[in-house]
């Protein structure tokens, strides 16, 4: 990542922390001790109640994100502040992490479309990152913990929730009355485009190889659910010629159903590869129009515009939203385990 500016506060993991220190899976990240310090002028310190594993965790921990050890896990995380470097916290705020780093200067920052910054990274990938006992991050990242979720919850919430807003909205451009498909609905940047296209009046598809979350998906706000393999002619024939949105996170394992389950023009949005990094397309799918829009690239987002202050946004753009609380019903972790068994972790 390029060095950052003198203006680009840098995020800290202090005391006990979960450190990637060899790229040979979860036996490579080890609890290390980091010594303690008060915040820079504009941080703040957090005491990190939660943090969360994502896919993204594991890729690291594989040596697939091309991050140099050591570096603290985890980008999501909530807790309570414990020193501020800026006036607007103070010591026992409840608060929830906006995980990602960038400028905040530039003019992309300042318009409030940091995702696009030239600077921008995750925390925990491109920065150290909250699976620690004490974070120390911009104030800028930091937003009020919503009171309807647990530790657990609002940990769990900010990347995967943010991503899909992204890829619905902004991408996708969803509209109410459209159909859209969800493939690979156990993820839980699924989990959260079932919940958020749901909530845009959208009707909702979903697929995956798991009965237990095919039943999930339909219990939190699916139409219908498909089985994972060879999904596209079932998808069109259930939603009479095809969906309008497909949401696809898997790669190059289901690219190809997910081209097929569309109508004519229709959009895939993308985000991450869990299957591998390289996918053939078939062109005439793109030549004949088939496909209207395969657009990748989405970003975990938040608007935040150039007057800064805490205002309020609406649904999912910011972490602590009102969307969060409206949404964390399907905020669901896999487990809960302490810093010293994040290693045991799959």
């Amino acid at each position: 990542m390029t060095p950052p500016p003198a203006h680009q506060i840098a995020v800290l993991s202090q005391g006990r922390a979960a450190v990637f220190e060899e790229p040979i899976g979860p036996a490579g990240v080890r609890v290390r001790d980091r010594p303690s310090t008060d915040p820079d002028p504009g941080a703040v310190a957090i005491a990190v109640r939660a943090a969360s594993i994502n896919h993204l965790d594991l890729f690291l921990a594989h040596g697939a994100q091309r991050v140099t050890p050591p570096r603290v896990i985890a980008a999501d995380g909530a807790g309570v502040v414990q020193a501020s470097g800026d006036p607007s916290w103070k010591p026992g705020d409840e608060v929830v992490v906006y995980p990602v780093v960038c400028d905040w200067e530039c003019e992309w920052c300042r318009s409030g479309q940091n995702v696009r910054c030239a600077r921008f990274g995750v925390i925990g990938e491109h920065s150290d990152g909250t699976a620690c006992e004490l974070l120390h991050v911009d104030a800028r990242n930091v937003f009020r913990k919503p009171k309807g979720l647990s530790w657990e919850e609002t940990a769990a919430f900010p990347l995967t929730f943010l991503t899909a807003w992204r890829m619905l909205t902004t991408r996708a451009r969803l509209q109410p009355g459209e159909k859209v498909l969800v493939v690979g609905a156990s993820a839980g940047v699924a989990v959260a485009a079932i919940k958020i296209a749901s909530h845009l009046g959208a009707r909702v598809f979903a697929t995956s190889r798991s009965e237990a979350k095919r039943k999930r998906a339909l219990e939190i706000g699916a139409e219908a659910v498909f089985d994972s393999s060879e999904f596209s002619k079932p998808v069109r024939e259930a939603t009479d010629g095809g969906v309008d949105v497909v949401f696809e996170h898997v790669g190059p394992a289901t690219l190809g159903e997910s081209m097929r389950s569309v109508v004519l023009g229709g959009r895939v949005v993308l985000c991450g590869s869990t299957s591998g990094v390289k996918a053939e397309i078939t062109m005439p799918r793109l030549d004949d129009g088939q496909c209207g829009r395969v657009s990748g690239g989405a970003r975990c987002h938040r608007r935040r515009p150039a007057t800064g202050g805490r205002q309020r946004l609406s649904a999912c753009r910011r972490p602590g939203g009102p969307g969060a609380a409206r949404f964390g019903g399907a905020v669901r972790q896999s487990r809960a385990v302490g810093l010293g068994q994040m290693r045991r972790v799959r």
